[in-house]
C-alpha cells in the first residue's frame, strides 16, 4: 500500500497562520512588486526573472535553502543590492506604482520608505540608545531634529519596537549594553524612526535565543496592518507563524508563492513539497 509523505507543518499552519482569503475577498493591493527582476554579482545572476507582489499591510515570508537568492532579492527591493561592488539589477521594482530603479529616483529617498533590518544586530557602538534611534532618522536625509523632536521620535520608535518599557530609564546608556534581542529590536526601532511603509527583515532572529526570537516574531505580528513586511527566514515554522503569504525560492528562481497555509499544506510544485518535507535543503 502506498504511503503518504508526512507534512510536518500542517498542524502548525492550521493553528497559527492567518486565514487564507476567501474566494469572495478582494485581492490585496500590491504596494511593492518585482517585475522580471534579475540581480547580478558581476557576471553571476543570483536572482532570475522574479515577478512577485508584496501586498500592502501584509507579511510575506521568503523561504528556500542557503544560496537560493532570498537575501539578494530582499536587498533589491530597496536598492541595497547596488551598494555592493559589481552588483546590478535588471527589471523593475515598483513601489506604489513607480519603478525605484528609474533614473530620477534617489535611492536614499527609497530607503526612507522601505526600511531594512539585517541578520545580526548592528547598533552603533559609540552611540547611546536614543542616539541610535535618531541616527536612522538622520541617515535617511531628514533635517536635524530639535532635542524635543529627538525625544518624541525616539519614544515613538521604541514603543513601536516594543522596547520602550525596557529602556526608558537608560536612554543615554550605550546601545551595546543591551542584550542581543534588545539590540535587534533597537535596530528595528531605528528603521521605524523614518516611518517607512515597508520593512524588510533579513533573517532577523537567526542570531537570537528562543525567547528573544519570540519577541521579534510578536513584534512582526503586531506591526502587520500598519506596514508591509517582507521577512527572509530559514525557519519554516517561523514563516508559518508570522506570515500571510510565503514565497519559495530555489537556485535564484521563484518556484511559487501562495497564502502561507496553502503553500505549507498543499503546495502546487513538487519542489516546494520536497523542501518543506525536508527531502533537501
Amino acid at each position: 500500500m502506498a504511503t503518504t509523505e508526512p507534512r510536518p507543518f500542517a498542524t502548525i499552519v492550521a493553528r497559527s497562520a492567518p486565514d487564507a482569503p476567501t474566494p469572495d475577498a478582494p485581492t490585496p493591493i500590491a504596494l511593492v512588486a518585482a517585475r522580471g527582476l534579475d540581480a547580478y554579482f558581476g557576471a553571476h545572476r543570483a536572482v532570475r526573472d522574479v515577478s512577485l507582489d508584496f501586498a500592502e499591510g501584509q507579511v510575506t515570508a521568503i523561504i528556500g535553502p542557503s544560496g537560493c537568492g532570498k537575501s539578494t532579492l530582499l536587498r533589491s527591493l530597496n536598492r541595497m543590492h547596488e551598494t555592493v561592488a559589481g552588483a546590478r539589477v535588471e527589471g523593475e521594482v515598483l513601489f506604489d506604482g513607480k519603478d525605484i530603479y528609474a533614473r530620477d529616483v534617489n535611492p536614499i529617498a527609497v530607503r526612507r520608505r522601505i526600511g531594512m533590518v539585517f541578520q545580526r544586530p548592528t547598533p552603533f557602538p559609540t552611540m547611546s540608545i536614543r542616539e541610535n534611534v535618531i541616527a536612522g532618522f538622520r541617515a535617511a536625509g531628514f533635517a536635524a531634529p530639535s532635542r524635543a523632536e529627538q525625544r518624541e521620535i525616539a519614544e515613538s520608535a521604541l514603543r513601536r519596537a516594543a522596547l520602550w518599557d525596557e529602556v526608558k530609564d537608560r536612554l543615554n546608556d550605550s546601545a551595546t549594553a543591551l542584550s542581543g534581542g534588545q539590540q535587534q529590536r533597537l535596530c528595528i526601532a531605528r528603521a521605524l524612526a523614518t516611518q517607512p511603509r515597508v520593512l524588510l527583515l533579513d533573517e532577523p532572529t537567526a542570531s537570537l535565543d528562543p525567547i528573544s526570537s519570540q519577541r521579534v516574531e510578536e513584534l512582526v505580528y503586531e506591526l502587520r496592518g500598519d506596514m508591509t513586511i517582507v521577512i527572509v527566514t530559514h525557519n519554516m515554522q517561523q514563516a508559518a507563524r508570522v506570515s500571510d503569504r510565503t514565497a519559495f525560492m530555489l537556485m535564484g528562481e521563484l518556484v511559487e508563492a501562495a497564502p502561507t497555509s496553502r503553500l505549507f499544506t498543499s503546495p502546487s510544485d513538487p519542489r516546494t513539497e520536497a523542501y518543506i518535507t525536508g527531502r533537501f535543503g
